[in-house]
């Protein structure tokens, strides 16, 4: 079965927390193989400051488990001091995968 649901983030770090922000997203994968709801989930850098997370889902209750676990937190907690502005999350429905 194909994942329908998405949830796409972007983030954008602060001058000097480049490091910090790449190092935080690369820890977050040892965190989401615990979460059996999470098909897919890519860490990925934009451009110098922005950074960005994709991950899938097969359902709603998987994706909200996700949105309430967590690396959601640790966005909470730890985003005051590396990121420039509060993080742009989208809740996406998947049209088509390969």
């Amino acid at each position: 079965m194909a994942p329908k649901y998405g949830v796409l983030a972007l983030v954008e770090a602060k001058p000097g927390k480049e490091q910090e922000v790449w190092d935080f997203l690369n820890e977050g994968r040892d965190v989401v193989l615990k979460e059996p709801g999470t098909q897919t989930w890519y860490a990925f850098r934009v451009n110098e400051y922005t950074f960005g997370i994709f991950d899938t889902f097969d359902t709603e209750e998987a994706r909200q488990a996700h949105l309430n676990g967590a690396i959601p937190a640790a966005l909470g907690e730890h985003g005051p001091t590396l990121l420039s502005k509060d993080p742009d999350i989208k809740l996406v429905e998947l049209i088509a995968v390969k």
